[in-house]
């Protein structure tokens, strides 16, 4: 290697230092410890630590906490919910934003701004609109000649009602449905309209194909997400009523934090990665039967 070579090699490692470190610290090393910590019966005002091998993963699996299968169940009931909706309200939003109407940028912006909002904040707003006796949302329900509802205050509703609320962020999902929306060829909707095609036709034989790479990203995304929701169980219901929205990752949280049992939670958090990680591998193989890319849509 000349000296030049070692010189842009040495500044290359130099300027990429920070995020290495940061990758080092804040990512790898607590991965370490907590993989550590799960092995251990770690509690911060509790007996003394010492190795328990992978009791407390047992423990989780055996039916003696009643609450560990309690949160899964919370938790892949609002993902299956809140994803589904989420894609599909982002996918059909960008629709109508990509389309030439007046006043184009302004509502982008609009659609956008929820994202950029605190958690506490929009929790905080969205408490007042779900009040069964005050509320916006009942208001409009009576108005309207329609029975109100509990919302978050009603255990059978409470989940539902957190899903309908993650629509107010999806903002972020709409933008990139934009930008692969707009790079979708306008000659193959030309294409579709010399054929006699309507909008379905383009919508089924163009868009979805087209925009198919997109969708699966935002998918997969939107499914990570959605499996480590904590604020709004944190902010606005507390895990009730009656357990009905005690989220995993506020399971995890209440064990760390509330009881101080750090090695339990860690094994909650190994599981929980190891349940994301299998389930997002799942998606990626189903993408082959639906997934296009290029020039496979003509292909196939």
């Amino acid at each position: 290697m000349t000296k030049k070579r070692k010189k842009e090699a040495f500044f290359g490692i130099l300027f990429a230092m920070p995020i290495i470190l940061g990758f080092l610290i804040f990512v790898l090393a607590p991965l370490i410890v907590s993989l550590v910590m799960s092995l251990t019966n770690y509690n911060v005002v509790g007996a003394e630590t010492h190795f328990t091998g992978i009791d407390n993963f047992k423990h989780l699996f055996d039916g003696t906490d009643m609450y560990f299968f309690k949160s899964l169940k919370v938790t892949a009931y609002y993902v299956l919910l809140s994803v589904p909706l989420q894609v599909i309200f982002a996918f059909c939003i960008a629709l109508v934003l990509n389309a030439d109407i007046k006043g184009r940028s302004l509502f982008r912006t609009v659609f956008y701004l929820p994202t950029i909002v605190p958690a506490v904040a929009s929790s905080i707003v969205w408490m007042m609109l779900f009040d069964p006796d005050t509320g916006f949302l009942n208001t409009i329900l009576k108005a309207a000649g329609l029975p109100g509802s509990k919302w978050i205050y009603g255990e059978s509703t409470a989940v539902p009602s957190l899903a309908l609320m993650s629509l107010w962020t999806v903002g972020g999902t709409v933008v990139i449905f934009l930008a692969g929306l707009q790079n979708v060829p306008k000659e193959l909707y030309e294409a579709v309209e010399v054929d006699g095609g309507g909008w379905f036709s383009k919508l089924k034989a163009v868009t979805i194909p087209m925009v198919s790479p997109t969708i699966f990203f935002n998918l997969i995304m939107s499914f990570i997400s959605s499996f480590q929701v904590f604020s709004q169980a944190y902010i606005m219901t507390a895990g009730g009523p009656n357990n009905s929205t005690l989220f995993y990752v506020y399971y995890m949280y209440r064990e760390a934090f509330q009881y101080g049992n750090v090695g339990v939670a860690s094994a909650l958090g190994w599981i929980l990665f190891l349940i994301i990680l299998v389930l997002t591998m799942i998606v990626f193989k189903s993408s082959a039967l639906w997934v296009f890319y290029d020039g496979e849509v003509k292909n196939k």
